[in-house]
């Protein structure tokens, strides 16, 4: 894909991902995403197959752009404990960041969407099976046996997701800090890891 197609493509799903968040799956159409880029109908054709195919792939480079960033600031540790806080920090930090990406990842539910690909769904697990690995690299130094890593992956998830979807939906009482919060949870999602 030449430069000039990967510029379009980018810009239809950066408009899509603004549309989306703004009015919602069953008002969303090709045809508004065409007008709001400047491009034909046809060319969003070229390059997205359908809706869902193009919401798809808004979920998978969500997905992605999460995950390397998650994964780059782990590696630059090497002990398990701070490879978790580091990854619940970051964790937070992307969705608190990139609330657009973060509510199409995991807060649309359109009633008639295709079903999302295999494949993406793999690509989109990696960030928990991070979570799990870390959990296991823990439970070895700790000389522990853990029973379920990837159930623990999903208890941990479950807090910092909570986190995430209570700020963006400004639902934090005004008497809480954020930060204090935000710290709470991440401390205790890595102190009861196993």
């Amino acid at each position: 894909m030449s430069l000039v197609q990967s510029d379009i493509r980018q810009s239809i799903l950066d408009t899509t991902r603004v549309l989306l968040v703004k009015f919602g799956y069953n008002s969303l159409s090709m045809r508004k995403i065409a007008n709001k880029t400047g491009c034909a109908l046809g060319t969003i054709y070229l390059y997205f197959e359908n809706k869902d195919v193009l919401i798809h792939s808004l979920i998978d480079e969500g997905f992605e752009k999460m995950y390397q960033l998650i994964l780059n600031k782990v590696n630059q540790y090497q002990e398990p404990e701070k490879r978790l806080e580091i990854f619940c920090r970051q964790y937070v930090n992307f969705g608190i960041s990139n609330p657009e990406y973060y509510e199409i990842m995991y807060l649309l539910h359109p009633e008639r969407m295709n079903r999302y690909p295999k494949d993406k769904f793999r690509r989109a697990r990696r960030t928990l099976e991070l979570i799990s690995n870390i959990l296991e690299e823990l439970a070895e130094k700790r000389g522990i046996i853990i029973k379920d890593s990837k159930l623990q992956s999903y208890s941990i998830w479950a807090s910092l997701h909570g986190v995430i979807t209570i700020l963006l939906a400004r639902r934090l009482d005004k008497k809480v800090d954020q930060n204090e919060f935000i710290e709470t949870v991440i401390h205790k999602a890595v102190r009861s890891a196993i």
